[in-house]
């Protein structure tokens, strides 16, 4: 890692972290998320520290996620894409137990990976440019980073509806949501597309065939139109994220997650559909992925139950 793609400091008491990599919005790769990891420990400890401060280089965003193309090729030439997921995981942690005040700034784009370095903060900021969305269902992934406890205990389905569909939000919706706790100048008008019935309706119950074709059959075309997204991601990934969606509503304390978390990325990371995904969207850009199902329908509840099974020797 270029020593220029973190920047860390201390100034009157805070401690400044950087992401800087702004030309790639910040994505996070192995080296980054060491050197993170290594550096909250030191201001964690740092008697001279009252508070960090974590921010974004450029103008595009806080953070893009993780550099999955990076990901994508240490997978395909069959490199350890366990260990990124185990210590990016490792650095989310720090972030949620962390025990002096950590202020996220979440200016720009904040997506998959960049929520979990922000939203499990103590003091988490958005303004009117912020666009936050866990979009990992396009690239055959699941919304990991902890994030699906903050999903699923949004009101009115509105977590699923985010999970699947990767829909972004604004800082308005970000605060009213729980993913934020306070705003900085001007906003933007919630969503009202974040507070229509048909969510509620549509979104209900455990069976992702269901949700789908009730989307498809709904009156309203905004829920139509869900529909099509959702047929155009990967139906593993839909069908996987709605089952852990479901089972992080009852998870206490987001260490209890990690077997979860560190399982469901390192098969969905090594399997076809994630090596697909980042191809169409991020490689070749042709935006039209061939996946491992053709439908939702033809993904069997025992496979979706499979990526559910725990890793051996999960130790952080």
């Amino acid at each position: 890692m270029s020593e220029e793609e973190l920047l860390v400091d201390v100034a009157d008491g805070v401690g400044h972290v950087r992401l800087n990599r702004p030309r790639q919005i910040n994505a996070l790769t192995v080296p980054m998320m060491h050197a993170l990891a290594r550096a909250l420990d030191d201001l964690a400890a740092d008697g001279r520290v009252a508070s960090v401060e974590l921010t974004g280089a450029g103008e595009r965003g806080l953070c893009a996620g993780a550099d999955v193309r990076a990901l994508r090729e240490r997978a395909l030439d069959g490199g350890d894409v366990r260990e990124f997921f185990e210590v990016e995981y490792g650095v989310d942690l720090r972030v949620a137990a962390f025990p002096k005040p950590y202020r996220a700034v979440m200016t720009g784009i904040t997506m998959g990976g960049g929520l979990g370095l922000s939203a499990h903060g103590s003091q988490r900021v958005v303004d009117a440019t912020s666009r936050l969305a866990m979009p990992e269902t396009q690239i055959g992934l699941f919304p990991d980073v902890f994030m699906t406890p903050l999903l699923a205990r949004m009101p009115g389905e509105i977590g699923t509806h985010l999970a699947l569909s990767g829909a972004s939000v604004n800082a308005a919706d970000a605060v009213r949501l729980g993913l934020a706790d306070e705003a900085s100048g001007p906003l933007p008008e919630p969503d009202p597309d974040l507070a229509a019935d048909w969510i509620a309706e549509c979104y209900a119950g455990d069976d992702p065939v269901v949700i789908v074709q009730r989307l498809e059959e709904h009156p309203d075309p905004r829920a139509r139109a869900t529909a099509v997204e959702l047929r155009r991601r990967s139906p593993l990934s839909i069908a996987v994220t709605l089952e852990a969606l479901r089972r992080a509503a009852g998870v206490e304390s987001l260490p209890d997650l990690l077997p979860q978390e560190l399982g469901l990325a390192v098969r969905l990371a090594t399997g076809p559909d994630f090596a697909e995904g980042v191809r169409a969207q991020l490689v070749d850009r042709d935006r039209d992925p061939h996946w491992s199902h053709d439908r939702i329908e033809d993904v069997t509840r025992a496979e979706v139950l499979s990526y559910f099974e725990p890793l051996p020797d999960t130790n952080l």
